[in-house]
């Protein structure tokens, strides 16, 4: 797509600051990086925006657009069908078998639209999407890149995305992912296989080729650990992922029972698994792409995480 087309969308943004700096060095050899792209390489800002306010300044942009492209439809009426048609595709893709879907969204905005010039349908959901999803780059996106490049690092993406994410690279930076050193065969984009993130599928493909370590066995089931630390009597439980307070203020205590006197669970150590949830409290969400209130368990790995984790550390206190 033209820039001329875009060139009014695209306006600077700066991510929020945080209280982090860089510190640490990795502990082994980094075989390959694979990055995510909205909000990691990218600035997403479609946090800042809301198309379900009747009268928000996009509301009036998505109006504008129509006019643009002749489309004798309101814009209620038109965010109304896409969502409508983005639920109904999940429903199909979720019967199945397809744990987090993702939408080929040119084909959404074809039934939305009722057209059936493709040139035009694309052209519209890009001007859509930015007007809904405002973007521009992280802070020295273009140094970062070539450093890793001058490293030789193995670069790759595993992201939702549509079929306009990867212009990004070509809007701001004037080549393609490939020219800046990603790897064709790392390029992995949930509509390409409408299944989107947080699912391990995209994630199972890398690993087939090799760039990532395989956890999960024959069984289905997924190989992680935990671990024990005593010091004197300052007790330390190493756990692979984010544990919600009740389970932390139960492990605590289990530790104390145990005879420690200073008791700590460090959260994410070796392993990265999301949030671990106690099975009482665990509600899994009716639709994983907008949890409400069930957020913490759309990003778990499963409901029976957290009585595996409790009995693990039973073990490790009686040995």
């Amino acid at each position: 797509m033209k820039m001329t087309h875009i060139k009014k969308y695209l306006h600077p943004m700066t991510p929020l600051p945080t209280d982090l700096s860089a510190r640490g060095d990795p502990r082994a050899k980094i075989n390959c990086i694979l990055f995510d792209i909205y909000g990691t390489l990218f600035i997403s800002g479609s946090g800042d925006i809301s198309l379900g306010q009747r009268n928000s300044p996009a509301h009036e942009e998505v109006r504008r657009l129509l006019a643009k492209y002749a489309i004798a439809q309101a814009p209620r009426r038109i965010l109304n069908k896409l969502y409508d048609g983005i639920q109904v595709r999940h429903g199909v893709l979720r019967d199945s078998g397809v744990d987090y879907p993702e939408v080929i969204i040119e084909q959404i905005w074809r039934q939305v639209l009722e057209i059936d010039d493709q040139e035009i349908i694309k052209q519209f959901a890009v001007e859509f999407e930015l007007i809904a999803n405002p973007v521009w780059t992280m802070p020295n996106l273009g140094s970062m890149l070539s450093a890793c490049r001058q490293k030789k690092m193995l670069m790759g993406i595993i992201s939702n995305a549509q079929f306009y994410t990867p212009s990004l690279f070509n809007w701001f930076l004037n080549r393609d992912p490939q020219d800046l050193g990603f790897d064709p065969g790392l390029l992995f984009y949930s509509y390409q296989y409408e299944v989107a993130k947080p699912s391990p599928a995209l994630f199972k493909m890398a690993a087939a080729i090799g760039v990532l370590p395989q956890i999960e066995r024959e069984d289905g089931t997924l190989l992680t650990e935990a671990s024990l630390l005593w010091l004197g009597d300052v007790v330390l439980c190493a756990v692979p992922g984010e544990l919600l307070p009740k389970l932390g203020l139960q492990y605590r205590q289990m530790m104390k029972e145990a005879g420690g006197r200073i008791t700590a669970v460090i959260g994410l150590a070796n392993d990265e698994l999301g949030y671990i949830l106690p099975a009482e409290d665990f509600t899994s969400p009716e639709n994983y792409l907008e949890p409400g209130s069930s957020y913490e368990e759309s990003m778990s790995v499963s409901a029976t995480a957290g009585p595996a984790l409790t009995s693990v550390l039973q073990k490790l206190l009686e040995k």
